[in-house]
């Protein structure tokens, strides 16, 4: 009896490691400022609101987008 011999397939090309838009991508998420600071600012918006709910995620944004542009 003739013995069968299994081909395997060919090895993968390697896939590219890094594109200029995963760069600018790394860059902005290293730039974003640290949790704290933003909850720190946060706090102080609603602080000066007279601490009255209902605009916490603004508070945030507002926050950590000002912290964005001192950044920059």
């Amino acid at each position: 009896m003739a013995e069968t011999v299994k081909k395997t397939k060919a090895t993968a090309k390697p896939r590219k490691t890094a594109t200029t838009n995963d760069k600018v991508t790394q860059v902005a998420k290293t730039a974003t400022p640290p949790r704290e600071e933003i909850e720190r600012l946060a706090k102080r918006f609603w602080a000066d609101r007279g601490y009255k709910d209902g605009h916490a995620e603004q508070d945030w944004l507002r926050a950590e987008q000002q912290l964005l542009q001192k950044a920059s």
